[in-house]
């Protein structure tokens, strides 16, 4: 076994191609992407929302008190266009306001003015001169409804039997958190992407180079050749990870975390539980990646059932977010589901439980022990060396 094991490592090790793919690519490509996308989106998010909104409005000479307010609050008022909704569909505004001439009317009678925002609200971007708009809008419409209670002898209170207020306990840790609910599906696609190379090269490759029957006759159990190959794949799972989880700390210090008053709780300690989480991962995915490659003919079929296997660790992680749920024990007897609970709870700041640890470690080894001996029996197929191709 650690002769196979020695073999195939020296082997992956002189292809620069899997190096540079698997050791270098694989694990960067992922923190470094995320990192300059957050910035990115968090820099135009804060200059849009810092900088002066251009609203143009039709009908301004309605509603004065209502221009006059909006230019307190730094709106710039612009002349409206000819067709304000061809203008707003060839996107040369986002919103525009327009007030009608039964504004006026409607004032002087003390009933509600209609306002209309044209915008198109499927476009993005748009999002937050909306929101602003509206904010303005209702902000304006709270203080002018107070305003006439109480020239009615009317406390404004009488019209709010209910004071709600929302008594935030979230940590910046668990903001933080948010932010890292992709963290787990990132580190699991990169534990299989690590191993994917390694488990077709070991199996549909040899198949297709001839190099596996001599291998094969060699006077040992064929069990521990498979061992050899498995542990060497695990290996390059486990070298993906660890550089991976090294490069999110690395990558994740450069956010501008303050500007979003959050505090990334990823340094190398958590990195070190979420190692120690993933582990057993890697020896699922090559085993698993292993029997899915030795049924394939050649190098090429082999890579195209590793498309469909992507997506095994996406499901929990869109599990997760298309419908979020308090963690419970049970969730930990699910492989690649207990890793995605485990690792959220450690970045928003959470204490370890290691009941939950310990069974998501026994739980997702037991089923990667039983993918390991089923690869280890299609050693022993013919079919494995002897085939039509």
């Amino acid at each position: 076994m650690r002769a196979v094991f020695t073999k195939e490592l020296l082997d992956n090790f002189r292809d620069r191609r899997v190096i540079i793919n698997t050791l270098i690519l694989g694990p960067l490509m992922g923190p470094v992407i995320f990192a300059l996308m957050i910035s990115f989106m968090t820099r135009q998010a804060t200059e849009r929302m810092e900088a002066p909104l251009e609203l143009p409005v039709v009908g301004a000479e309605h509603a004065a008190q209502l221009i006059a307010f909006l230019e307190r609050q730094g709106v710039e008022i612009l002349d409206p266009p000819d067709n304000p909704e061809q203008a707003v569909r060839d996107e040369t505004h986002e919103v525009i306001v327009r007030i009608g001439p039964e504004f006026a009317e409607h004032w002087r009678e003390g009933r509600p003015a209609p306002v209309e925002i044209i915008a198109d609200q499927s476009l993005r971007y748009t999002g937050a001169s909306i929101a602003r708009v509206r904010g303005y809008l209702s902000a304006w419409s709270q203080q002018i409804s107070q305003a006439r209670l109480q020239l009615r002898g009317v406390h404004p209170d009488v019209v709010r039997p209910v004071f709600a207020t929302v008594t935030d306990l979230s940590t910046p840790e668990s903001r933080g958190g948010m932010l890292l609910a992709f963290l787990p599906y990132f580190i699991l696609i990169t534990v299989f992407m690590g191993s994917m190379h390694m488990a077709i090269d070991t199996t549909a490759g040899e198949r297709e180079r001839k190099s596996l029957e001599p291998l094969l006759i060699n006077p040992m159990p064929r069990w521990q050749i498979m061992a050899g190959k498995l542990a060497a794949t695990t290996f390059f799972a486990l070298a993906t990870l660890g550089l991976g989880l090294v490069a999110f700390v690395y990558a994740m210090g450069f956010l501008p975390v303050a500007d979003m008053d959050m505090a990334l709780n990823l340094d190398f300690r958590v990195a070190a539980w979420a190692f120690l989480l993933v582990a057993p991962a890697a020896l699922l995915a090559a085993a698993l990646l292993t029997i899915l490659a030795s049924f394939a003919k050649s190098f090429r079929e082999a890579q195209s059932y590793m498309g469909m296997v992507i997506i095994v660790p996406m499901i929990p992680s869109l599990w997760m977010l298309v419908d979020p749920a308090r963690a419970e024990t049970w969730m930990t007897l699910v492989p690649l589901l207990s890793q995605n609970v485990l690792i959220l709870e450690l970045v928003r700041g959470e204490p370890i439980n290691l009941a939950w640890v310990g069974l998501s470690l026994a739980s997702t080894t037991a089923v990667a022990l039983l993918l390991a001996l089923i690869a280890a029996t299609l050693y022993n197929r013919p079919r494995l060396i002897f085939t039509s191709a």
